[in-house]
């Protein structure tokens, strides 16, 4: 029998709470002793390379048949959303670039996109063009991995080697743009943090012709596999009022057959001067997620040539909101080296101007003042809806950050996907569901 609270004892530094897992005696409970009824309760996991301690699923069998399963999350211990609260607003997407590792500049771009809200600040066309772009490439990019992964958990050791190579291509081009490969922290509040570099068209163009070889190589590798479809058809079901109920969206909701996709639906930045479709499958199972996530590569592909083209076509102009009080770093000079300041900058903020060098100190140690309220800008990841809602109580750091992260709410339909399944099928449905564990960090 478990105890209703926590056991306590007192130290010296107070009463310590010791909290341990109950869910075996509470299963036991409900079920009486699984030996007896012939019953099998396992724990399933991690098969997944993102739940690696962080997600194990409890699965009651009766023989192959998953008769009940429970998603146990566990903690990163990242603490995020909380260390923000400490940190300056722009200080603050270097932690949150963390939360979803796989497309960190979505969660920038979100809690930059709040944070403007409150400020009511005009960010320049480029610097959208620009962050289309970037965050175009990073949902490839988390596709590639959910293919890689996906195709290694199911024995296709080609589909994870190609994959992880297709989405280096993908961390190169981000590397050109961000400076970093990955946990960019590149799209702050009012702009990004600096241009494009002199040779990205070349990089650019580069990369969308290795893409499209990829995705061409993909296609040819599986879509018709017999292995490949037996494993995904008629597996992990879930129907729109099933993804409904629980709060699933993203690519799981457009399998099922419901086009929802807030670049369309509600658009944001440029999206809607961009001709796209929005890819969705009619079966709801793990062979829609599959062929829904491969078009919807090939549709982000278009939207980045077309961006890259709207760009050339808008010619040079600022990155960053042209209020120097809010605008850092990219109001400063970048040094020849692409990192800190040039020496033109030091020299004219320590030897040429007072001012200068007054405003500099205050921005970057004590950051911008974000009039009180609160606002919430959801755009679409690659998971789903990804929003930030950003509570400011006028000063210079978040008074609270909440991120609606789809990784956490998509993990809420792991036991309608699995049970009545095979236990090989939970696998493939865990896998199709494209879990990030730092985004379930709670």
């Amino acid at each position: 029998m478990s105890t209703p609270t926590a056991d306590s004892r007192q130290t010296n530094e107070g009463k310590v709470y010791t909290v341990t897992g109950g869910d075996w005696d509470d299963l036991f409970d409900e079920t009486g002793d699984p030996l007896e009824d012939e019953k099998l309760v396992i724990n399933l996991g991690p098969q997944h390379p993102s739940t690696h301690g962080v997600l194990r699923i409890v699965c009651d069998l009766d023989g192959e048949s998953v008769e009940k399963a429970r998603a146990v999350v566990g903690y990163l211990h990242t603490g995020i959303e909380k260390n923000v609260e400490y940190r300056t607003y722009t200080q603050a997407p270097t932690f949150l670039t963390r939360a979803d590792y796989l497309s960190p500049l979505f969660t920038e771009a979100s809690y930059a996109m709040s944070v403007e809200r409150l400020l009511n600040a005009d960010v320049p066309i480029r610097a959208d063009i620009i962050r289309v772009i970037t965050m175009e490439i990073c949902r490839i990019s988390s596709h590639w991995i959910w293919l890689a992964t996906g195709g290694m958990e199911l024995g296709s050791t080609t589909a994870a080697t190609n994959g992880f190579r297709a989405r280096n291509y993908c961390l190169d081009i981000l590397e050109n743009i961000t400076g970093l490969r990955m946990n960019h922290a590149y799209i702050r509040p009012g702009g990004v943090a600096q241009d494009l570099a002199a040779d990205f068209d070349e990089a650019f163009t580069w990369w969308a012709d290795k893409m499209d070889d990829e995705i061409d190589g993909v296609e040819r590798l599986l879509t018709g596999q017999p292995i490949w479809i037996r494993r995904l058809k008629g597996v992990g079901f879930l129907n729109v009022p099933g993804c409904l109920q629980v709060g699933v969206t993203g690519p799981m909701l457009r399998a099922a057959g419901l086009g929802w996709d807030l670049r369309k639906t509600e658009p944001y930045l440029t999206y809607d001067e961009y001709d796209f479709e929005v890819p969705t499958h009619d079966a709801g199972d793990c062979w829609s997620r599959y062929v829904v996530r491969v078009a919807e590569m090939r549709e982000s592909l278009k939207i980045c040539r077309q961006a890259f083209e709207h760009l050339k076509s808008e010619g040079p102009g600022p990155v960053m909101v042209e209020d120097k009080k809010i605008g850092w770093p990219a109001q400063l000079s970048i040094g020849a080296d692409g990192m800190g300041n040039s020496l033109e900058h030091v020299k004219h903020i320590m030897g040429q101007s007072m001012e200068a060098l007054i405003h500099h100190f205050k921005l970057v140690t004590e950051g911008f003042r974000v009039p009180a309220g609160q606002a919430y800008v959801a755009i679409e990841g690659p998971r789903g809806e990804l929003g930030a809602h950003v509570v400011s109580d006028g000063g210079t750091r978040p008074w609270r950050v909440h991120l609606r992260e789809p990784s956490f709410i998509n993990l809420q339909a792991l036991p309608a996907l699995s049970e009545g399944g095979l236990l090989a099928d939970v696998i493939a449905s865990v896998a199709s569901l494209d879990p990030v564990m730092g985004g379930c960090d709670r």
